[in-house]
């Protein structure tokens, strides 16, 4: 695939490694390999995840050093873990749905607007962002039974439940033991509550981010591509105009520029992922049984810390987010290169 230059006047081409799209791969060993590598990153990143869930259901705005602290004073480090099994366990699952939607949505759609004749950038940003959406969609099928229960592990122990408002009295052993007592007290919607919120918070979040890592490497290409025509003067080495990276200059640019997306869509979307977070662990205030409502969650919120309340978790989800989406994205490409049928025609 060829990326050119944002300025006109560099007349540089970047000359890249080509795309791997859905019918290039090897379907077994990318999923295999995808679940392997993704469980690792999501062992990393569990405790910030943690972190994130507990500021977003406190009572009061607390900093993320100091929650980290109280949990490893009062809890033991092995509370930054805790319902790390039950989220394991829906990761593979979850990113084998998330990786097919992504890679079937974005080879479809890619092709379509480009046969509608629209630009290789804009059939590009289009193909990403319709990816990113019902890949997340598709992904919050196991996502939210999973995010309901390993939350609901998150919260649980420490004094008081470390501050967490309206949090559910009800003690979960592990996993399966809080998966069998949510069904037995709310039912199958009990493990699904927060699902529409989950879907408006991640679907659109997904295809803003694919949106704009598509839009980042370009920009972050066009300024290699610039710096590089600059440097030598108006020309290469070789009297040529094509620039031709090598695999780790690749990877930075891959990195940046999903860090940057990353980004991006954190700052939009935390208010909306704050609101599922309480959906998913509060109890109402009148019926244990019966969560409160999206209003009232959004009440509770602006009464407890006004509307800032609603970035509650935003560093930690931040960190996350950028983290997450810059070692997601570098794995992600690492497996669908490994995974590709045909490794000599990839340069």
């Amino acid at each position: 695939m060829n990326l050119s230059a944002a300025e006109e006047e560099a007349e540089q081409e970047i000359h890249i490694p080509a795309d791997i799209d859905w019918q290039m791969l090897d379907k077994s060993k990318f999923f295999v390999l995808g679940a392997a590598l993704f469980s690792g990153v999501s062992a990393t990143l569990y405790p910030i995840v943690l972190l994130k869930t507990r500021q977003q259901v406190a009572q009061s705005q607390v900093p993320c050093i100091k929650t980290a602290f109280t949990i490893v004073r009062h809890e033991g480090f092995r509370a930054l873990y805790r319902g790390f099994g039950t989220s394991l366990m829906g990761t593979i699952p979850a990113r084998a749905l998330y990786m097919g939607a992504l890679e079937i949505t974005k080879s479809n759609v890619g092709s379509a607007t480009l046969q509608l004749g629209f630009s290789e950038p804009t059939a590009a940003t289009t193909a990403n962002a319709m990816a990113g959406l019902s890949a997340a969609m598709a992904a919050q099928l196991v996502w939210t039974p999973v995010d309901v229960v390993s939350q609901r592990l998150m919260v649980q122990g420490g004094p008081s439940n470390s501050g967490v408002s309206n949090a559910s009295p009800c003690k979960y052993l592990n996993g399966i033991d809080a998966f069998r007592k949510i069904l037995k007290t709310d039912g199958l919607r009990g493990l699904y509550r927060g699902f529409g919120i989950s879907i408006l918070t991640y679907a659109p979040s997904n295809a803003l981010w694919w949106a704009s890592y598509s839009v980042a490497q370009r920009l972050v290409w066009g300024g290699i591509g610039c710096y590089c025509y600059k440097k030598d003067g108006g020309s290469n080495e070789n009297g040529g105009n094509v620039i031709k990276p090598d695999s780790k200059t690749v990877m930075v640019v891959q990195g940046v520029s999903a860090a940057m997306a990353g980004g991006v869509s954190a700052l939009i979307t935390t208010p909306l992922d704050t609101i599922k977070t309480r959906l998913q662990v509060l109890d109402g205030e009148e019926n244990g049984r019966r969560g409160p409502t999206i209003g009232q969650t959004i009440r509770n919120l602006v009464k407890e810390g006004g509307w800032p309340a609603c970035y509650r978790g935003l560093g930690p989800r931040w960190a996350s987010m950028t983290v997450s989406a810059t070692t997601m994205i570098t794995t992600y490409e690492f497996v669908k290169r490994l995974s590709a049928k045909n490794q000599d025609g990839l340069s």
